[in-house]
């Protein structure tokens, strides 16, 4: 009798003290995948604007379009100004030649061909070699009026696409609502405007350099200051700009 119960006392001992070492492992465990999310887990959306939608450099055509008649060859005085225009912009922003499309199949097709010529030479005279021209023909519907396309490649700040919402932003379970990280379109809209309305788009690169200063009133506004003169601009008549007396 005393031999059994010595064996479950024994039995009982064992069992408590695997059921210990068991709860002990699962709370070190548990206590481990805890401080490892704290280490290691990071956000899935970039904290940073410019890294979540950021200003990429690219190049992108434009166009000048000339609708021409049917019984028309030559270009209106209008349409020559947008023609000398386009050609000096391609002078300062240009990244390539500059493409000729006219219309073949349609009713102005031949009005299309003639004007050709003249929109050559308004380039040529304004600075656009005419090794850099290239003309080329494109389909377009019969009964349409098409246009002559004249396309050049051009330096462009693109971001987005815009409005993309790949997780709902309301109440969740989600880590990102409890932890407030930032929707993934916040700041999208701030950085196209931005890129939108920059005149230069190398400037987001790299500063322009700066122009020479203007020597001649700069030493004038020196010697003024060492003789102890103002330098501001001293004019003969003040007065005869004015336009009226009211006031005075």
């Amino acid at each position: 009798m005393s031999t059994v119960s010595i064996m479950i006392v024994g039995y009982r001992g064992c069992a408590a003290a695997a059921l210990r070492a068991t709860v002990v492992i699962g709370f070190g465990l548990l206590a481990s995948a805890c401080q490892t999310d704290q280490i290691t887990a990071a956000p899935d959306v970039p904290a940073d604007y410019r890294m979540r939608h950021p200003i990429t450099i690219t190049e992108a055509p434009h166009v000048l379009q000339i609708l021409l008649g049917s019984n028309r060859s030559k270009l209106t005085p209008q349409q020559r100004a947008q023609v000398l225009e386009f050609a000096q912009t391609w002078k300062h922003e240009a990244t390539g030649g500059v493409l000729i499309d006219l219309p073949i199949g349609t009713t102005n097709q031949h009005a299309s061909a003639g004007a050709m010529y003249e929109i050559r030479s308004i380039l040529a005279a304004t600075g656009v070699p005419p090794k850099s021209m290239i003309v080329r023909t494109y389909p377009a519907t019969p009964n349409a009026l098409a246009a002559v396309r004249i396309t050049y490649p051009k330096l462009t700040a693109q971001v987005g696409p815009c409005g993309v919402w790949p997780e709902d932003i309301g109440p969740s379970f989600n880590r990102d609502y409890f932890e407030n990280q930032p929707a993934w379109n916040f700041g999208c809209a701030t950085q196209r405007n931005l890129a939108a309305m920059v005149e230069d788009p190398a400037d987001l690169v790299q500063p322009q350099p700066e122009t020479p200063a203007y020597t001649m009133r700069r030493s004038v506004a020196v010697e003024k200051y060492r003789q102890g003169a103002s330098p501001a601009t001293q004019y003969p008549n003040p007065n005869a700009g004015k336009i009226s007396d009211f006031g005075q």
